[in-house]
């Protein structure tokens, strides 16, 4: 024997360790995977993952194998894969619990079903198989050792061998009850697995589905000259819980700094009873996990929480991590701000902007250690009062490592936890703040608006991996961005939006005085609102004439309604003659309980002018014939029209309506 074959015959050839020389199955591609495993992808309770995968073998004989999945820690639990075309198999399971789920795939040669294949070819063809089912025997014997109870396939065994009639014995072999005792004794001692297990981050429904509203509760006060308390802003909440929101989200509540404290209109100047901007995070009275005294207590934060959860209302608290020169961390942690050669701490800046009144964090600090673990208590001292929704300030400037480590972090104590990434940043960094565990993204859909650039930024975040990972919010408006397309497009404008944000995502959001079309930027050609409630507290007429108050309730009211609303995976895009329309659909899942639950929304673009035109309504998918006659009904105000065919007309003057939400009834 020369050295060769010695190698080969030891195991070590080309590094193949011995017990995996006899392994032939090959698997490959499984998915969903995030960068090789390094990331998980997100479900919420009760949503399927469905895994496809390559698996493919020498020669020609037949495969077996399964998913594997658990929550972590628990035993596996297997789903047989089932084959698809081309080599690739599927599988699916249900996450039914917060926390991480993991998931991967074994397969194997299956003797057994390639010896059966092979007996039926040769015993239909008139062939001698006496000695294929000698082979299939001892397949059988081989079974029944490998489990205590398999006296039946013994029994089968010796039937296999014995003397009757070479048809009976095949037929014998060919019993589904047969196929069903050695599916259940498969012969796996030289299976393959796949290389690495695959992680699921599995969250509360409110991470899929609901409906955000952003209220600076200082500005709820009887008497506009000063700041509102918690126990006064409560007045305002049974107003927001009709209009139909899930979600009350908070600015800041920390007490304000006084140095470089910022005036109206983002004035150098502050005047006497100026607030101050809530994200100037700290001073005497505390930091971010204090009260601002003009709110009240923290008495008066519970209370304040206790009676919004009442009324259906989640709070959620934006987190900026920054802080105001007066900020305690400022005095007692130097060390964790960046510092100019003279020894001052840099204030913060987004050139051209400068913001004097906030010391950035700085996430190279030699102590980085005792940082990372004051941030992360932030989140868990909200947690313990009842918060378990963040909505966090530019994300993307900090560090992405402190973000993984957070998140996961809380979530180890808080599995309900949400935390939103406000990164209006560039799409990568967007996209890793996603994969390291920020539980919904805001979007660029505020600078989305028309219907093609709308298809193309759906059908990326629907239709490609970002799905696995990356949920949007669609926040028509914040407190900083006050787009041109609402500047100047007057109710039409507000409408359209509204109605493209809670049907094309799950989750949206809308800042207060949207409903109020508020539309007076600071300046031309700026995003800032004239007045911000940034910087000054702001009194509104909440019913004034042209509210959206209606609108809006009707709207969400409609996405509780239709669970095909409330999940974005089955969007699809329809056929129109007219450009500014935008024509789509959403499903309810298989798997949701929504049963055949389907809704059309159609919608105009364009605020300033009538815009009319055909759309395809897909009635091959409906199970409507060309000829047959059929009723849409538009779920906004209940009015009903008969369609024929697959292409229909509609027509929008901004005046009256700028979009139709249909389900189609039969006659």
């Amino acid at each position: 024997m020369n050295g060769t074959e010695t190698a080969v015959r030891d195991g070590v050839a080309q590094g193949i360790h011995p017990s995996t020389g006899t392994r032939r199955v090959v698997i490959e591609r499984l998915q969903p995977e995030i960068d090789a495993g390094r990331f998980p992808i997100k479900r919420t309770i009760g949503e399927s993952v469905t895994a496809t995968v390559d698996v493919f073998a020498d020669g020609h004989d037949l495969l077996a194998g399964v998913l594997k999945y658990r929550k972590a820690g628990s035993d596996w639990i297997e789903i047989p894969l089932q084959p698809l075309v081309n080599d690739a198999w599927t599988a699916t399971f249900i996450v039914e619990e917060l926390g991480t789920y993991e998931y991967t795939v074994e397969a194997w040669i299956d003797r057994f079903g390639s010896w059966l294949k092979g007996l039926v070819a040769k015993a239909d063809a008139g062939q001698d198989v006496s000695s294929e089912l000698l082979e299939g025997a001892e397949l059988l014997q081989a079974a029944a050792r490998r489990n205590g109870e398999g006296l039946r396939l013994l029994e089968i065994a010796d039937g296999l061998r014995g003397s009757l009639a070479q048809d009976t014995r095949v037929a014998m072999a060919r019993e589904p009850e047969l196929r069903t005792l050695m599916d259940a004794r498969p012969d796996r001692s030289t299976s393959t697995e796949y290389d690495r297990v695959l992680q699921v981050t599995v969250d509360p429904v409110r991470a899929r589905f609901g409906a955000w509203y952003e209220m600076f509760p200082r500005s709820y006060s009887p008497d506009p000259s000063r700041s509102a308390t918690f126990r006064e802003a409560e007045s305002r909440l049974p107003a927001i819980a009709d209009m139909g929101f899930d979600v009350l989200y908070l600015p800041p509540i920390h007490p304000i700094g006084r140095t470089h404290r910022k005036g109206r209109n983002n004035s150098l100047t502050c005047e006497p009873g100026d607030p101050g901007s809530p994200w100037a995070i700290g001073s005497a009275d505390g930091g971010h996990t204090a009260i601002e005294p003009t709110l009240g207590t923290i008495e008066d934060f519970d209370r304040f929480v206790a009676t919004a959860r009442r009324l259906g209302l989640e709070v959620a608290l934006d987190i900026a991590f920054q802080a105001s020169p007066d900020h305690p961390w400022v005095r007692e942690h130097p060390e964790w701000f960046k510092h100019r050669p003279d020894g001052s701490i840099k204030y913060a800046e987004n050139p051209p902007k400068k913001y004097q009144d906030i010391y950035p964090l700085d996430f190279d600090s030699a102590e980085w250690p005792s940082l990372w673990q004051e941030l992360a208590n932030v989140f868990l001292y909200w947690a313990a009062h009842g918060v378990k929704i963040f909505r966090v300030d530019n994300p993307h400037t900090k560090s992405f490592r402190f973000w993984e480590w957070c998140i996961a972090t809380v979530k180890r104590a808080h599995p309900d936890t949400i935390f939103l990434s406000e990164a209006f940043t560039r799409p990568k960094v967007m996209r890793h703040l996603a994969k390291s565990g920020f539980t919904q993204s805001y979007t660029y859909f505020t600078w989305r608006n028309g219907a093609q650039e709308l298809r193309e930024y759906l059908t990326e975040l629907t239709r490609t991996e970002l799905q696995e990972y990356m949920r949007p919010n669609f926040f028509a408006n914040t407190p900083d961005i006050l787009h041109e397309y609402l500047q100047h497009g007057g109710r039409p404008a507000f409408e359209v939006r509204l109605i493209l944000a809670a049907t094309l995502a799950a989750s949206y959001g809308i800042y207060s005085g949207f409903e109020l079309c508020e539309n007076v930027a600071v300046r031309p050609g700026s995003e800032e609102y004239l007045d911000s409630e940034k910087y000054q507290i702001k009194v509104r007429d909440w019913n004034q004439p042209g509210n959206l108050n209606e609108l809006i309730a009707r709207v969400n009211e409609i996405r509780r309604e239709h669970v095909a609303l409330q999940q974005n995976t089955t969007l699809a895009f329809h056929l129109t003659d007219n450009p500014a329309l935008l024509w789509y659909s959403k499903t309810a899942p298989a798997a949701s309980g929504g049963g055949s639950d389907r809704v059309f929304v159609v919608a105009s673009t364009d605020p300033h002018r009538m815009q009319h035109g055909w759309i395809e309504v897909p009635i091959a998918d409906l199970g409507i014939a060309p000829d047959r006659p059929y009723v849409v009904e538009d779920l906004l105000d209940g009015s009903q029209y008969t369609w024929r065919g697959a292409w229909n007309y509609v027509r929008f003057e901004p005046a009256e309506r700028m979009a139709h939400m249909f389900i189609v009834r039969d006659l």
